[in-house]
């Protein structure tokens, strides 16, 4: 930043003459910055609302405050820490309290409390130990690098410098009167690895889209995007793209010749100088030669050496691009830096739906087995079981065989003398039945005297009847005690009779039947086919929405646009930072504003989850009271100035990988995949360090509300944040008057760069604030009217900016009134014009190939590469 830069010496342009102009016109540019941490001298305090935070996630309770401060010799608020267990919901006020608490001293605080929950011993003190634990962690994590840094705001630009001769590609050799003919052949291969170039593909189409793919602009941005995916320890997004480190400074060094300068030339010659390397390598050229003896065969160019005693050499060279690499320095912002978990845990669930959903992909499975499928009404249910299955697949069963009525045949046994057979009547058993049971009963009136009765059921084992009169029965004889006669028969069933001199008897059988087991099988498996159908054809129609519905998510998921992409991570980032900062207990939208819109819409309370609570309509009012309308205002103007303070399109995010999120999201998060690399690695990123660059003229406030715990938060003068911003605020005013914001637009290729000379005398303030003349090293670049930044800004702080009046001459300035004393006899200080590309701290030279070929005839050895 300070200083004059260095001008390489310009070499002599082989034959004389000039070289040929630089096209600034057609010059490209990539925006940069390297951040450098601060050094914070003084006691170690958090932050207001880091503190805040660290102590809801202890959960503290307030039985465990008079324990902790029995055992404790710190000094900590301790009714502060009371009324916050207590009451956790008051954030704005204690959390401006706890920014002056010591840091050590609070989280001395937590490891007592996951000490005294661990001792606990009960299940409950184990999980709120784990708890403390994990806030610990955290809070160790963010308290371990001092949040407030700066950053400075640099731009690359690469302009074509004309075209040179390069390397030699090959070399035709011709003998005194030989004829050759020469096949040239050239191609150009260039692959797209890794993610797309946002500003080409999307943001900046008329500006880059249309310049070769081997330029040294593009290849750089495909090179820097290399080096991100491959980054071991993260990915870095943001709207600056090229970003690199320096290391731990205070705020008295930031000249051109500086560490943090020093750091960012180093990167930039290495990231061009590789992209150069890889535009080399995708550009290739060959030459094939054939030697033609004899015959005379033309293919694309024939040469002839004329020369019946000498040989000539035809000498073919590649043509290459000369570019001139500049980079500029063109403003300074205060930096607020912290790191956040889980960046993209909203993101991911729709993943995690769409994971849910393709987990119910899958062949179709039938669990009911057949002998579930059953008559009986099982617990809970009011119906037979198997109607229960029908209901569940929706199926149409055929019913269970139920019972069929009972079969009679009553008949009167013949009358006769001696012995005789008499088959009864048969029992027509219906079809897919079996008797169960067949009871048997008779009523005989046999006269006496010299006749013997008796009556016996042939097939069965009951002893013959020889009562003569009476009724007898009922009996079985389907029972196996009686023989099981006719038991599990079907069809016509006929039952025979013995009579000996029978008079009058009447036979009566019943038959109960029941299915057979063969009818009741075949039922069983007319259901189970029945409920197989209806359940596959349920499940291939789930499967088919549930197809549907993953294939809409994914096509939802993936069929985005890159910049949408790209603003949907900067929310959540936004939205992550904010959580962090303010603490697990704000809400983005405090519960008196949500009242007020809910009161705004009480007469269609729908419009609320449009997000319809203020349509503005014409019904003469906004339906809230003036308090409420008052806490909507209050709150917007905290989404403003949130909004304003924080350079969000700047914001710097380094991701880290998916093993910093909890272990039990590891197998899912992994593997999560999008066609996108970018936002697949913003959806993997188990962490994120966030880089939040302050705007300009903000600075002051932002730490007020960082550090104090609330906008508007009252902090002592000799807070070391509050002072470093107040010194980043000057320190950019005093070095980069007039610059444009950061990350310009194309326009900004056609502004002035800075012209800057040097006084090697001492200058004196004249008296009244008179002006003063100058004595410099060279005037030329100066205009009347224009600003300068007079010495550097050091430990001496009498950096000043004047006004030039008038040019006398080539080798002074007419500066207005000056305030400090200038010596330049030991080390010339510099008066700059600063520009609005901002101050130049490198330049060189870089190369890639064109398409072209040079060729020579008889080359000097020595002149060839």
């Amino acid at each position: 930043m300070q200083g004059e830069p260095v001008q390489p010496p310009v070499p002599p342009w082989p034959g004389g003459g000039q070289p040929p102009p630089v096209l600034g016109h057609a010059a490209r540019s990539i925006a940069k910055a390297t951040l450098v941490p601060l050094k914070v001298d003084g006691p170690q305090r958090g932050p207001g609302l880091v503190a805040h935070a660290y102590l809801r996630r202890l959960d503290l309770r307030p039985e465990e405050v008079p324990a902790l401060r029995a055992e404790s010799t710190a000094e900590l608020p301790w009714e502060l820490l009371a009324a916050s267990a207590a009451d956790p919901g008051d954030r704005p006020l204690r959390a401006a309290l706890l920014a002056a608490v010591d840091g050590p001293a609070l989280r001395g605080l937590g490891g007592a409390l996951e000490h005294l929950r661990r001792a606990d011993g009960t299940v409950e003190g184990v999980a709120r130990a784990a708890r403390a634990a994990a806030a610990n962690a955290a809070y160790d994590h963010n308290a371990a690098v001092d949040p407030i840094g700066l950053m400075n705001l640099e731009r690359l630009e690469m302009a074509p410098a004309g075209i040179e001769r390069g390397e030699l590609v090959a070399t035709v050799p011709l003998a005194p009167l030989e004829e050759t003919a020469v096949t040239q052949k050239e191609w150009s291969v260039t692959s797209k690895e890794f993610s797309s170039i946002v500003t080409d593909s999307l943001e900046n189409v008329s500006e880059t889209g249309v310049t070769d793919n081997t330029e040294l602009a593009q290849s750089t941005a495909s090179q820097l995007q290399h080096s991100n995916q491959f980054n071991v320890t993260g990915t870095v997004s943001g709207g600056i793209p090229l970003i690199s480190g320096s290391a731990s400074s205070g705020m008295t060094s930031q000249s051109s010749d500086s560490q943090s300068a020093t750091d960012s030339r180093k990167h930039a010659t290495t990231v061009t100088q590789k992209a150069s390397a890889r535009t080399k390598q995708e550009h290739k050229t060959t030459i094939t030669t054939t030697t033609v003896t004899g015959s005379s065969e033309t293919t694309t160019r024939t040469l002839k050496n004329a020369s019946p005693t000498d040989p000539v050499r035809i000498d073919y060279f590649s043509m290459m691009r000369k570019w001139r690499v500049r980079l500029y320095r063109s403003g300074l912002r205060l930096t607020y830096d912290l790191a956040i978990p889980e960046p993209a845990g909203a993101l991911r669930q729709s993943y995690a739906e769409l994971a849910a959903i393709e987990a119910q992909l899958g062949p179709f499975q039938f669990g009911v087995p057949h002998s579930d499928i059953t008559e009986e009404v099982r617990p809970g249910e009011n119906q037979a079981h198997y109607l229960v299955l029908a209901e569940r697949y929706g199926a149409a069963v055929p019913l269970a065989p139920g019972a069929h009525p009972d079969i009679h045949v009553n008949v009167t046994a013949p009358n006769n003398d001696g012995a005789g057979i008499f088959d009864a009547p048969p029992l027509n058993v219906p079809d897919r039945y079996w008797i169960k049971n067949l009871q048997f009963q008779f009523t005989s009136e046999s006269r006496t005297g010299d006749y013997h009765y008796n009556l016996k059921v042939l097939g069965s084992s009951i002893p013959e009847w020889n009562e003569p009169y009476g009724t007898h029965g009922p009996v079985d004889l389907a029972d196996p005690a009686n023989g099981a006669l006719l038991a599990h028969a079907g069809g016509p069933c006929v039952v025979s009779f013995h009579l000996v001199n029978n008079r009058q008897t009447w036979l009566s059988l019943t038959a109960v039947v029941e299915p057979t087991d063969e009818a009741r099988r075949q039922w069983q498996n007319d259901v189970w086919a029945a409920l197989f159908n209806a359940a596959q054809t349920k499940y291939y129609a789930e499967q088919q929405d549930l197809a549907a519905r993953a294939a809409a998510l994914r096509e939802r998921l993936n069929g985005v646009d890159t910049l949408t992409l790209r603003r949907e991570e900067s929310d959540e980032i936004m939205k992550g930072v904010l959580r962090f900062l303010l603490g697990v207990d704000y809400h983005l939208v405090p519960s008196e504003v949500v009242d007020a819109f809910k009161a705004s819409v009480a007469a269609d309370p729908d419009r609320l989850r449009h997000g319809a609570g203020f349509p503005g309509d014409d019904t003469g009012g906004l339906g809230v009271s003036a308090a409420a309308w008052a806490a909507v205002l209050g709150h917007e103007a905290e989404v403003a100035f949130v909004n304003q303070a924080i350079e969000w399109e700047n914001v710097v995010t380094f991701l880290y990988s998916y093993f910093w999120d909890v272990p039990a999201a590891w197998p899912f998060v992994s593997r999560i995949q999008h066609p996108d690399a970018n936002r697949q690695a913003f959806l993997r990123a188990g962490s994120a360090r966030v880089v939040l660059t302050v705007r300009k003229g903000w600075e002051e406030a932002w730490v007020r509300f960082a550090e104090g715990g609330f906008h508007g938060a009252s902090l002592p003068a000799d807070h070391p944040y509050l002072t470093i911003a107040r010194e980043i605020a000057a320190y950019d005013d005093r070095n980069y008057p007039g610059i444009p914001p950061a990350n310009p637009g194309s326009s900004s290729l056609l502004l002035e760069d800075e012209v800057v000379t040097t006084c090697a005398a001492v200058v004196e303030p004249a008296a009244g604030g008179a002006p003063v003349l100058v004595p410099v090293a060279s005037s030329a670049g100066f205009d009347p009217g224009t600003a300068v930044v007079v010495d550097e800004y050091d430990d001496r702080r009498i950096q000043e900016t004047a006004r030039v009046v008038r040019v006398p001459d080539d080798t002074h300035l007419l500066l207005s009134g000056l305030t400090h004393r200038h010596d330049g006899t030991l080390t010339p200080f510099p008066v700059r014009r600063p520009g609005q590309r901002g101050t130049l701290i490198a330049e060189w030279n870089e190369y890639t190939p064109t398409s072209g070929t040079d060729i020579a005839v008889s080359s000097p050895l020595k002149d060839i590469a």
